[in-house]
């Protein structure tokens, strides 16, 4: 049986190897082509919309990492959020400029660590009920923001106005902040889970197989019992949707379900394995270099498009194979990826520390005490 501080390092292990999946998963879809022809193009449409959600709540579970470890210092972390936010969406918007024909998601990456500066401190009720309302009212949101106004679906790109980038995340990008918080709410919620406990694990199994797959029915269910929505315009027949990427409540349900199910079956299985997935955790590191170089392989060496799914993925194969050995032969000799160390520390002048209220310190990460049973 591991130790206490073996099960830790394996459970940082698993969310490691999550990345790396999550990152794989986009590579896949990235690359393309998004076809229905050939047992390939499976693997395209398996993981669209599913790999973006399981690396946002990855997210939510470092954001709250990081949060835990400045809270027991008794200090805030809220210009390190800050500081990553405002990497992210400058990084976000250069490599939208390139030619891979790719939504890059690092602009609402950037507003959700935004908010988390704030969202720390939230109450573990209040992140679960958040990520429950969030998901539910949010498409909703979205489509009469879409309905009542002539905004344009593409992602905030270089030369747009405050305004108009503004409008994006929020609202009419690819990843609109107004929907894809939900899962990020759920990231920072389980980030105070004890996921190193085998029981959470299995739970969290059972419950992401129900989200994932039953959602996923209930839409099939639907969609026969009432018809195909109306793909040539936004109105409110899309919410029986679970196709990846449209924003309804559905798919976000269903591809969060998947997600939590992947998550925990690596927080079970990750750590049988040993140093032989290695490999993976390398990549997993090194996160945000490895989206980046993804991005820049496909628009330097890939487009135009490969003309088939099977093609797309040997292409992706051998994309993932050159980033796994360009991370084990970084991490090897140094601790962090290029890009992350970036991240780490905000410069001086943005680096304040404000120290917490008692209060805080204590009520923010606790967990609701157990209900007493009632004497009859």
């Amino acid at each position: 049986m591991l130790s206490t501080q073996a099960r830790g390092v394996s459970r940082l292990y698993a969310l490691d190897v999550a990345r790396a999946l999550a990152i794989f998963g986009m590579i896949i879809v990235n690359v393309g082509p998004y076809t229905t022809d050939g047992w390939a193009s499976w693997f395209v449409r398996a993981f669209n919309g599913r790999a973006s959600i399981l690396f946002v709540i990855l997210a939510g579970i470092g954001v709250t990492f990081l949060a835990r470890r400045a809270l027991t210092k008794g200090v805030t972390r809220r210009s390190t959020l800050l500081w990553r936010g405002l990497l992210l969406f400058v990084l976000g918007i250069a490599l939208q400029v390139l030619n891979h024909d790719v939504n890059v998601i690092l602009p609402t990456y950037a507003a959700l660590f935004f908010l988390a500066a704030f969202m720390v401190r939230m109450t573990t009720r209040w992140l679960f009920w958040s990520a429950i309302s969030s998901a539910l009212v949010g498409p909703v949101i979205w489509i009469l923001v879409r309905k009542l106004t002539n905004f344009r679906p593409h992602p905030a790109e270089l030369g747009d106005s405050p305004l108009e980038i503004l409008s994006i995340i929020l609202f009419s990008g690819p990843y609109p902040l107004v929907v894809w918080i939900a899962p990020f709410f759920l990231g920072v919620w389980m980030g105070r889970l004890p996921l190193g406990n085998q029981k959470v694990q299995l739970r969290l199994l059972v419950i992401g197989a129900v989200a994932g797959i039953g959602a996923f029915l209930l839409s099939g269910v639907l969609v026969r019992t009432l018809g195909e929505p109306d793909t040539e315009r936004i109105d409110f027949d899309r919410l029986i949707s679970a196709v990846g990427h449209s924003q309804m409540p559905l798919w976000l349900i269903s591809s969060t379900g998947t997600a939590i199910m992947v998550l925990s079956a690596l927080l079970l299985v990750v750590p049988k394995f040993g140093k032989r997935i290695r490999v993976l955790v390398a990549v997993g590191q090194m996160p945000l270099t490895a989206y980046s170089a993804h991005l820049v392989i496909i628009a330097l060496i890939v487009r135009p498009a490969p003309e088939t799914a099977l093609q797309g993925l040997l292409i992706s194969v051998a994309m993932m194979a050159f980033l796994i050995f360009f991370a084990v032969v970084w991490i090897a000799n140094l601790r962090y990826g290029p890009l992350e160390m970036l991240l780490r520390q905000p410069p001086p002048f943005l680096r304040v520390e404000y120290k917490l209220p008692a209060r805080h310190r204590t009520r923010l990460f606790a967990r609701p005490a157990p209900r007493r049973a009632r004497k009859e």
